[in-house]
């Protein structure tokens, strides 16, 4: 009979441009597996998949790189602009994400560590929020977070914070958290954080 303990399973969520990504490879320096929705949703666009024929059909040709991939910067714009696209975009994929990320949580966590599941809209969606033990915020104080998302991904102040006023407020976001990372420091004091909180994990 398999006794096999099943690993604890850790939400990663947190602002945009708050350093998730970053905090996710420490944790699996550490030996967690990450199951990342960002790579599932890279995944779930490729194209001639179910997802991309839909973009394509509800968004035009105009949202498309010359290759056929998706221009994500393009989309963004659209979607982040008008709630009512933006809410079509989220029909389209985040069932799809949904589903694989289940597979992939359910797989690692039966091998007896801890997963961590990078999720950017875990509060936002209560579907995503099941799949998780326990929660983690990654947390950057509001000027740090603007200046990271404008410099990352070549955003005016409007467009940054078009994108930061379209999720959950950050304070709200740590409000909810079992465990709160502030990441608007230096990486070592993210280390460091992320490691006490590893410990913890593996006591669970």
């Amino acid at each position: 009979m398999n006794t096999a303990r099943r690993g604890i399973v850790a939400g990663l969520t947190g602002g945009i441009a708050c350093g998730k990504s970053t905090v996710a490879r420490m944790f699996a320096e550490l030996g967690a597996a990450v199951v990342s929705a960002d790579e599932i949703s890279r995944e779930i666009v490729a194209p001639g998949m179910p997802a991309w024929e839909e973009i394509r059909a509800e968004f035009g040709d105009a949202v498309l790189r010359p290759d056929g991939t998706l221009d994500r910067k393009r989309l963004g714009t659209i979607v982040f602009s008008d709630p009512a696209k933006r809410r079509r975009l989220e029909a389209i994929t985040h069932p799809r994400i949904r589903q694989v990320m289940a597979e992939r949580i359910a797989a690692a966590a039966a091998a007896g560590r801890p997963v961590i599941a990078e999720i950017p809209l875990l509060f936002e969606s209560e579907a995503s929020r099941s799949l998780v033990d326990v929660v983690i915020v990654v947390y950057a104080d509001p000027e740090t977070q603007l200046a990271r998302l404008m410099g990352r991904d070549q955003l005016t102040r409007e467009q940054a914070l078009a994108r930061i006023e379209a999720q959950m407020p950050l304070s709200e976001k740590v409000k909810r958290a079992d465990f709160v990372i502030d990441n608007g420091g230096d990486l070592e004091r993210t280390r460091e954080q992320v490691a006490r909180i590893w410990s913890e994990l593996l006591q669970a």
